[in-house]
């Protein structure tokens, strides 16, 4: 396992990190489950554990917790906040009354006394960053959490929020959590940038592509991913965005086996070489998941591997733009744009 600062905390963590979005009823993974695939992670080297309120409702967290159990200190743990928690409409967002509650949850399902790092699952366009940041800062000083950071803000916004936090005299977000794979590289043109002028640690989630790089997307066979079943339309292959994905898959497989190295190894080594990035979030829903992407751990891909997938992707393309999660409120809400 490598290991790299985390921006500049001065933090130690590992290239590859334990994502839980997987652990409870979205992934069906029980508790025996989420332990063996903790232990597994823990003995190869994996020091950060990321997890979030919003997965399975909070079972995520509970599942994280009961599983690092006796060895917290081992372990650099992250959670997210921001996504809606309930019906109720304050039961989400970046205000000061939601986020102290927030985390408050959170700690008492995770069964800790602090987080390591806390993130912004998604930028709340109704809150400031002020009211945002000074609650975070807050948090900080009395202990509950060591550093925070955002998850998915597109550059505008992360530029927005490093200045606020300057202006304000108040601690500023030290990561950032983007999307980022082979197939999505729409980052490399303006987050990445933004991150790297920075100083911020990027935790690139998704490398694999929710399954499309995994080798289980295949043509002339049946889809078997765990997500075909409640997200069918981002694997329809009828879909242009999806077919386009389809044949970049073809042609990256021919790249990795000529290099001799699995899909996996590939994409993931691909995340990991970018010097804007620091680890790739990783999410297994069972240990064999886990073994398969554990050999990415070492991947160092050649300048003649890199150049190749270049050829088949070109650098700052997003072969599937409409599943972003970064895109302006404005361009999908017509009222927000008109007087």
């Amino acid at each position: 396992m490598q290991y790299r600062t985390l921006g500049r905390t001065g933090v130690q963590v590992s290239t590859l990190v334990l994502g839980a979005m997987n652990f409870g009823k979205i992934g069906n993974t029980t508790q025996d489950d989420a332990t063996a695939i903790v232990d597994a992670a823990l003995e190869a080297g994996i020091n950060l554990i990321d997890t979030a309120d919003a997965y399975s409702g909070g079972q995520s967290e509970e599942l994280v917790g009961k599983a690092i159990a006796g060895r917290r200190d081992d372990v650099v743990l992250a959670t997210k906040a921001t996504l809606p928690m309930g019906d109720e409409r304050n039961q989400r967002g970046g205000s000061r009354r939601w986020l102290v509650t927030a985390l408050e949850n959170s700690l008492r399902r995770l069964g800790v006394d602090h987080v390591d790092l806390y993130q912004m699952h998604r930028w709340d366009p109704t809150t400031s960053d002020d009211e945002t940041l000074s609650v975070l800062t807050d948090l900080q000083r009395a202990g509950k959490i060591r550093y925070f950071g955002s998850s998915t803000f597109p550059a505008y916004r992360i530029v927005q929020a490093q200045w606020a936090a300057r202006e304000g005299r108040l601690s500023r977000y030290v990561t950032e959590q983007p999307n980022y794979s082979i197939l999505q590289r729409g980052i490399e043109t303006h987050v990445l940038p933004a991150t790297q002028e920075y100083g911020m640690g990027v935790l690139a989630w998704s490398p694999l592509a929710s399954g499309w790089l995994s080798g289980a997307i295949r043509a002339g066979q049946e889809i078997s991913t765990n997500r075909s079943g409640f997200m069918q339309q981002r694997y329809d292959v009828g879909i242009p965005a999806n077919r386009a994905k389809l044949d970049a898959v073809e042609q990256l497989a021919t790249v990795a086996d000529e290099a001799g190295l699995s899909l996996i190894q590939l994409a993931l080594g691909f995340v990991t070489a970018h010097p804007g990035v620091t680890s790739a979030i990783i999410g297994p829903r069972t240990t064999d998941h886990l073994r398969s992407q554990l050999a990415a751990a070492d991947t160092v891909l050649s300048a003649d591997v890199l150049d190749a997938i270049d050829a088949i992707v070109a650098p700052g393309v997003d072969l599937a733009a409409h599943e972003k999660n970064d895109t302006p409120p404005a361009l999908l809400e017509p009222a927000l744009r008109r007087r």
